[in-house]
């Protein structure tokens, strides 16, 4: 083999390989264009994934199958959601969709807060496809509750956050909780309290009060979220944590702790000190 043929070679294998993982050229066809390059000389035309149909792939490259064979780990995000929709449309397979989707919203996070209208106004998104992503979303929040349910053991605060932060990240206005627990600290219900604006809530503490006697509560946490996304707990949150704490010990419940969530994180005031 020459020298510019050797050249020709590793660019064709670098820049198809690229395209392979980028764009989801299955591998048989990259094999076939870096053949014909080597041989020819020339650069492919390197070919939109709409010529093929995803039934059309070799079966170790269709999402479901490797869903399979591989697990859902080994997955790229593209994959997962074109097998959450389960077809593309005219033009456009349902991994090209996927990433569509993907690219205008930032990620499966974006997809899944996105509301049926913004969703629907993507060229190949209806009301079944909008259905189905409105459905999952629902599905791994009730995923999440089903670990805080009635009569649920809460050993440490890493028994609630991630709860918490997947009820709490995405709200676009201020939101307060409480977590009411037992003697033995397990869960008797989960309640938000107060809504408020994008940066404000009024929180009564005798209301937090009022719903700790009827649940019969001997602990409780609380949880608000700052849709800012910054979740370092301000000086009117450690005061009304001070309030509501005050409160409780007259009717001798215990504050246990009061989460602060921001966008991918939570701040325990507890674990500050600022209780």
């Amino acid at each position: 083999m020459s020298l510019p043929a050797l050249i020709i070679n590793k660019q064709a294998i670098n820049s198809l390989l690229s395209y392979h993982r980028h764009r989801h050229i299955p591998i048989f066809q990259v094999s076939g264009l870096i053949h014909t390059w080597h041989a020819t000389g020339r650069p492919p035309k390197i070919p939109a994934m709409t010529q093929l149909n995803i039934k059309d792939w070799p079966a170790n490259q269709r999402p479901r199958e490797r869903l399979v064979l591989a697990g859902a780990r080994n997955l790229s995000d593209a994959e997962l959601v074109a097998i959450l929709l389960g077809r593309g449309t005219a033009g456009l397979s349902a991994v090209d969709l996927a990433r569509t989707l993907l690219n205008r919203f930032g990620g499966i996070r974006g997809i899944l807060n996105a509301n049926d209208s913004d969703l629907q106004a993507t060229c190949g998104v209806g009301p079944g496809k909008a259905a189905i992503l409105g459905a999952t979303r629902e599905c791994c929040c009730r995923f999440l509750e089903e670990k805080l349910a009635p009569g649920k053991h809460i050993a440490s605060p890493g028994d609630s956050t991630h709860f918490l932060l997947a009820r709490l990240r995405d709200r676009p206005h201020e939101v307060f909780c409480c977590l009411f627990l037992d003697n033995r600290h397990r869960v008797l219900a989960f309640d938000e309290l107060f809504r408020g604006t994008i940066d404000n809530t009024t929180v009564y503490p005798r209301e937090v009060v009022k719903q700790a006697l009827h649940r019969n509560a001997a602990a409780v946490i609380l949880a608000h979220n700052h849709p800012s996304g910054v979740a370092e707990p301000s000086e009117a949150d450690q005061l009304i944590t001070r309030r509501i704490g005050d409160a409780l010990n007259l009717i001798d419940v215990r504050l246990l702790d009061h989460f602060v969530i921001g966008d991918g994180t939570c701040v325990s005031l507890a674990s500050r000190g600022l209780l």
